[in-house]
């Protein structure tokens, strides 16, 4: 199993969220979703500008197994989108926690932040998970 980088916070669906300092939250899918998934084939992205909610589906990973929502771990305003994943989106299986982020929102409501999953506790989700 891949290192859980120590910045993230993450839902119990396998996204993670990484804050950037300036009120931006990057997102994205873990190593672990990744790796259940596949060789992924092809990524689906919120528009810049679209307003996300907070466990609401708003993008789609699809891999030659099967398509995947990917929910958005706080609400927000999408300010940009990772282009390159249209054209290798296998990048989110070699890189799931750096050149393979989703999106970055503009964050509304930093306390959700709160209510995400530390490093540790993901990685107890997935010791669980795999009992």
């Amino acid at each position: 199993m891949s290192e859980i980088p120590g910045d993230l916070k993450f839902l119990k669906s396998h996204e993670w969220a990484r804050v950037e300092g300036d009120g931006k939250v990057t997102v994205g899918i873990s190593d672990h979703a990744q790796g259940l998934l596949g060789d992924l084939v092809y990524v689906e992205l919120p528009g810049v500008g679209d307003r996300v909610e907070a466990g609401n589906a708003c993008a789609v990973v699809e891999s030659v197994k099967a398509a995947s929502d990917v929910y958005a771990p706080v609400s927000g305003t999408v300010s940009e989108v990772n282009a390159a994943l249209a054209d290798k989106p296998e990048t989110i299986n070699e890189d799931a926690y750096g050149e393979g982020w989703l999106f970055t929102l503009e964050i509304e409501e930093p306390e959700q932040l709160k209510e995400l999953l530390s490093p540790d506790d993901y990685a107890e989700l997935l010791e669980n998970d795999d009992h």
